[in-house]
């Protein structure tokens, strides 16, 4: 099973803004510059989030976005399903057409794997992760870039 650059970032990006929580709303444009991501890819991450209730957003100067729910309220597979990435390890996504419209000999195996991941996401959420000592070094080090970045381009 391989995650797509979707389900990857919109994890990313939701632990930037667990991370940065409490602080008020979240730009997209900080979300960006610290994680490196287009800001329109977010946009798109963050319209879906946004449908899922896992985020809120805020109109206005100083705008930006919140989680809808506490950190430790979120998990990761929620994140993941929330922008359509499917978590299966099946050739035919869980449909069971995987050889001329039957199930192949290693159906039932990807299959289980599926399940194995789905609970390993979904009992893993955004406080779990941000709370792992190379999280808060990785966080520590994007939070300094970031800075000194703004501080060449407004000087």
């Amino acid at each position: 099973m391989k995650l797509s650059t979707k389900g990857r970032y919109a994890v990313t990006a939701m632990l930037d803004l667990a991370l940065h929580s409490g602080s008020g709303p979240i730009s997209l444009s900080e979300i960006s510059g610290r994680q490196d991501i287009s800001l329109s890819y977010l946009e798109q991450l963050f319209s879906k989030l946004r449908k899922a209730d896992l985020v809120d957003s805020v109109r206005g100067p100083g705008g930006g976005y919140e989680l809808k729910r506490p950190a430790k309220q979120i998990s990761v597979a929620e994140v993941v399903l929330a922008v359509n990435e499917p978590l299966t390890a099946t050739r035919c996504n869980g449909k069971g057409g995987c050889q001329d419209g039957d199930l192949c000999l290693s159906h039932q195996l990807w299959a289980e794997l599926s399940d194995q991941i789905y609970t390993f996401l979904s009992g893993i959420t955004l406080e779990q992760v941000i709370q792992r000592r190379f999280v808060q070094q990785v966080a520590e080090r994007q939070n300094h870039k970031f800075l000194d970045e703004e501080l060449i381009v407004f000087g």
